[in-house]
């Protein structure tokens, strides 16, 4: 497997390559030459080892069809290391927990009963029905370290990086900008891990209280926290500059662990597989030479249709599944978008975003528009306020005919000198082809949906997972998907923003023993400008010891 650059770059390098580089030479973000194409039997048997044998087998299946430069046993030797009930509280790793909502053509739960229930594909399978109504599901990616989905990937980086440094015998100075989750979910996955100095960059006063104290509270030595004067946006153009420096890159050995880096979205690919395995059977059959139109059903399992006596021919299909993703820059919906065109069947790849919709906009007008710092709202989902989707790269190259002239010139050029592009001319064909929506949230809405889910079900939601949920609820009232099921990511514990959460529901939000009295500890953090050369400075400082 070989890895291109999204603008043109003629170099073609392998997985270990690009898994300490972050950025292509040319500015372009990393994407193999082609997408390994599943069948039917690849799915199925991808399915079994999931049931079989659990979530670290499935991560080393799918990440076996893009990484040929790790030996086998030691790829699943990292997998199995890193997905464990220890370290994310269940054997399923990702379980789902399901909410049948009251929205056109889903069944309504009974008054003052909850519903939510954590379903598996043995579950799903043994029901021996069909269900006429469409499911409701969150999959829970937040048990990690840090109670955030970032820890999905970042703790298997982790292991990653540590393992090729050690056999490259060298060191890495990971630079990385967060928006609120991932630079905790990074400091935490790298803390202590040989080789390895993370210096993260976060936008001053515009995390939550407990993510800032959960990322400052650190004092390991391989550890620096910088806070930077403005927004996201300008954090993460403080990577790119960094980044694009190909002698300063070389010299202090700068990686990032942004979802630019290719590997880190890799990781998250395999966690749409098991939610898709989780929510449905294996497959569905229909008999087309029947003279009548006959309703679709669920197959019988492969084992009792392959002794079956009947010879007539049947047409066997997957059930599809819909995944609703709240997104900013574009890095978790992206892995959605990869695992869609490796053959999973997802119906639509919902992208979920708060006041800043540059996203939304997007979708629904084929213009992509990037804001100022000025223009960048402070909300109460915080890691979502981005006005600037990198991964978005990721997606354009794919809906251009993987084009990196015409990406580079877009990216490269055309949106530093105005702002945006337009490709309204393109995005219906796209929406179609790629299976892409979207809808937007506010505060107001992430408020209701955080109070409706607690009073109806019990199960708290963090903002983020309320602007997916009401984006998905609303999407389903308006293009009813009948026996499609409707899987929200979760993104984060609501403990991560128990101010918003307390506003909803009026109390505070569980939280874990490890986390108590974390916003006390002391903080060790600098604050500087959105200033390139004096970022360099600390971080040549910082790298050379001093």
């Amino acid at each position: 497997m070989k890895y291109l650059s999204t603008r043109g770059h003629p170099e073609r390098k392998q997985f270990c390559q690009i898994l300490l580089e972050g950025l292509a030479p040319d500015g372009g973000l990393y994407l193999p030459e082609s997408y390994p194409k599943l069948t039917i039997n690849d799915l199925d048997k991808l399915r079994r080892v999931w049931h079989e044998k659990g979530y670290a087998d499935l991560a080393f299946a799918i990440l076996s069809l893009y990484i040929d430069d790790i030996p086998s046993a030691d790829l699943l030797a990292l997998c199995r290391k890193t997905y464990t009930k220890e370290v994310y509280g269940s054997d399923a790793i990702t379980p789902l927990k399901e909410l049948t909502f009251a929205h056109a053509g889903l069944a309504k739960a009974s008054a003052g009963t909850s519903t939510s229930s954590v379903r598996t594909e043995a579950a799903l399978s043994s029901t021996g029905s069909v269900r006429t109504e469409a499911a409701f599901y969150l999959e829970a990616l937040s048990n990690g370290p840090t109670l955030a989905f970032k820890d999905m990937a970042m703790q298997l980086l982790g292991n990653l990086f540590e393992y090729e440094l050690a056999r490259r015998n060298e060191t890495l100075n990971i630079f990385g900008a967060t928006s609120g989750d991932t630079g905790s979910a990074a400091e935490y996955a790298m803390r202590g891990k040989r080789g390895v100095r993370v210096l993260m960059t976060s936008p001053a006063g515009r995390m939550s209280p407990f993510q800032q104290a959960q990322m400052f509270s650190l004092m390991d030595e391989n550890i620096h926290n910088i806070a930077i004067e403005g927004v996201f946006d300008d954090c993460q153009d403080l990577v790119k500059a960094v980044s694009n420096d190909a002698a300063f890159k070389a010299k202090y050995k700068i990686g990032t662990v942004n979802s630019i880096n290719w590997a880190r979205l890799l990781a998250q690919v395999v966690y749409y597989f098991a939610g898709y395995f989780q929510a449905t059977s294996r497959t569905v059959q229909a008999t087309p030479r029947a003279p009548q139109t006959t309703p679709t059903v669920r197959a019988r399992p492969v084992e009792a249709a392959s002794t079956s006596t009947s010879t007539s021919p049947v047409q066997t299909e997957l059930p599809k599944v819909s995944f609703c993703v709240p997104s900013g820059n574009f890095g978790n919906v992206c892995a959605g978008h990869v695992a869609r065109m490796m053959g999973l069947p997802i119906e639509t790849l919902l992208v979920a975003t708060n006041e800043n919709d540059v996203l939304d906009e997007f979708f629904k007008t084929g213009v992509y528009r990037v804001r100022g710092t000025s223009d960048t709202h402070e909300t109460s989902s915080p890691s979502m306020d981005i006005s600037k989707a990198s991964n978005f790269e990721r997606f354009v190259f794919d809906m251009l005919n993987r084009d990196g002239v015409k990406v580079k010139a877009l990216f490269g050029d055309q949106l530093g000198q105005t702002g945006q592009f337009d490709l309204s001319a393109n995005i219906a064909a796209a929406k179609a082809q790629y299976g892409f929506a979207s809808g937007r949230s506010t505060h107001a809405d992430r408020l209701a949906t955080i109070k409706s889910t607690y009073d109806a079900y019990g199960v708290m939601i963090d903002t983020h997972t309320a602007d997916g949920v009401k984006v998905a609820r609303e999407f389903l009232a308006q293009h009813p998907q009948p026996n499609v099921p409707m899987i929200v990511l979760e993104t984060a514990l609501p403990i991560k923003f128990s101010a918003t959460v307390k506003e909803a529901i009026g109390r505070e939000p569980d939280r874990p023993a490890q986390f108590e009295g974390i916003e006390a500890l002391p903080k060790r953090v600098v604050y500087m400008p959105a200033d390139v050369a004096v970022v360099k400075a600390y971080i040549a400082k910082a790298c050379s010891g001093l």
